[in-house]
């Protein structure tokens, strides 16, 4: 057998390792193939071509049984209208690792999922400590700092898989025992052929489900409820409010419930802003629909959770103004999110433009006292944000933060929340929100510094 894997990077190489491992010949191709990308292919005995011709890719595809895409190739590219044509399968690295954890002596170990526009990673992340306090070893993988073809090694009894559209897109049997939806509103247009393509591949995540499994589906969104109803398996709701795990009162505070009813209080989470509530509902419905731990491991695990850097994450106090990096916020569904939960907001936003609509992120202008809008889509958000009190455009984060720190007064809150990706300046949000932490930390420094005395007028000579 042998496996073409297009793409070199994190999830192409362990791709391309776990192939190997498993007696797969494997070419590569990477249509940036950097020194370090080389030298890995290298000590893999793997053969890592640079970006074909048409007619050498043609031949390529044709050679292999296999065409395994790294979530960064497009479905637009090339090599996939070519493996399409061939008729050659196409596998994305949690396809791969579904159907290998199949075969596994012992029997496979239970796959929980979680897709959406917004809150997969902090909802993984929950979903993996909810497992950890009621003692199940597990992982989050996938979208992830673990590829799930490196998870399926490893020594755990499940597995949180973190499911981006661009993974789902080529799963023709994956399948999670419990799955959620959390949510689905326009983004990577650059990546799909359209936003039906972007919503097919998000539904991926109930296609393969059975009818003991469970679908989780958030009860406010018609295209996840749409989806979720022609699901094959179980269908559960949740939502702040509405579904079958939702917020409700009792003895005078704020619970979290579910079918069996009170799970937790929500006093008794770190933070609690909307959106942390639906993202606590989504996970606890994971982890108790699945079977894998009781109630009393959600109130434990939401008692000491601290979400992920860059979202939504308090960076400091300074003269009264609260500073917040959610650098993550790279949709506008995700920036608007942010933005309601707070008032008198001087906003950071812009950056890469992924050729969606930038208009939902001024749903609720009246929350914002000023935009800072840099980057690509600068131009097009201070159009958005027209009829705000303060509209600026500036080039890059340092000059917007400079001109944040002069414009706020106490009691404003300064987001960086800019509903944009960050490869117009930076390698990825992540590098995007450290270097906004560390503009901030300088202004703390510069803030806290004490103040050289003047002399007195009267000893001047």
């Amino acid at each position: 057998m042998t496996a073409l894997v297009y793409g070199f990077a994190v999830a192409g190489a362990s791709t391309a390792r776990a192939l190997r491992a498993r007696g797969v010949d494997v070419i590569a191709v990477d249509d940036d193939p950097t020194d370090a990308r080389r030298n890995q292919a290298e000590d893999l005995e793997v053969e890592l071509l640079p970006t074909p011709t048409e007619e050498q890719l043609d031949r390529l595809v044709g050679s292999c049984d296999l065409v395994c895409p790294a979530p960064g190739v497009p479905e637009t590219h090339a090599v996939i209208d070519a493996a399409r044509r061939h008729g050659v399968d196409l596998a994305s690295e949690i396809e791969l690792a579904y159907r290998w954890e199949q075969d596994r002596a012992g029997g496979p170990r239970p796959m929980l999922a979680i897709t959406g526009t917004d809150g997969k990673t902090t909802t993984t992340l929950l979903t993996v400590e909810m497992l950890r306090a009621g003692g199940v070893r597990t992982i989050d993988a996938g979208n992830t700092d673990t590829p799930l073809v490196d998870a399926i090694d490893l020594d755990v009894d499940a597995f949180v898989v973190e499911c981006t559209s661009f993974r789902l897109a080529w799963t023709p049997t994956f399948r999670a025992e419990a799955a959620a939806w959390l949510n689905l509103a326009p983004d990577h247009l650059n990546w799909h052929t359209s936003m039906a393509s972007y919503e097919a591949a998000k539904s991926r995540i109930f296609a393969n489900q059975r009818a003991d499994d469970t679908s989780i589906g958030l009860a406010t969104d018609p295209v996840v409820v749409r989806h979720l109803e022609a699901s094959p398996a179980r269908h559960v709701t949740f939502g702040l409010d509405r579904g079958d795990y939702r917020r409700s009162t009792a003895g005078g505070r704020d619970v979290l419930t579910g079918p069996r009813g009170t799970l937790a209080d929500v006093g008794a989470m770190r933070r609690a802003l909307p959106h942390d509530i639906t993202n606590a509902l989504a996970a606890s419905a994971l982890v108790i629909e699945s079977g894998l731990v009781g109630d009393d491991a959600i109130g434990t695990a939401l008692s000491t959770f601290v979400g992920p850097r860059h979202r939504l994450e308090h960076l400091a106090e300074i003269d009264g103004v609260a500073w917040y990096n959610d650098s993550k916020a790279t949709t506008p569904h995700a920036a608007s999110a942010a933005i309601r939960s707070f008032r008198g907001i001087v906003l950071i936003a812009g950056g890469y433009d992924k050729g969606v609509d930038l208009s939902p992120m001024a749903a609720e202008r009246d929350r914002v006292d000023a935009v800072i809008a840099i980057g690509h889509t600068g131009p097009a958000l201070a159009a958005v944000f027209d009829g705000v009190d303060r509209v600026e455009v500036v080039d890059r984060l340092d000059e917007a933060v400079e001109l944040a720190a002069r414009i706020t007064s106490p009691g404003q809150t300064v987001l960086l929340s800019p509903g944009c990706a960050s490869f117009d300046h930076y390698t990825g949000f992540e590098a995007r929100g450290d270097h906004f932490r560390a503009l901030v930390d300088a202004l703390r420094s510069q803030s806290l510094r004490p103040v050289a005395p003047q002399s007195d007028p009267g000893d001047r000579t």
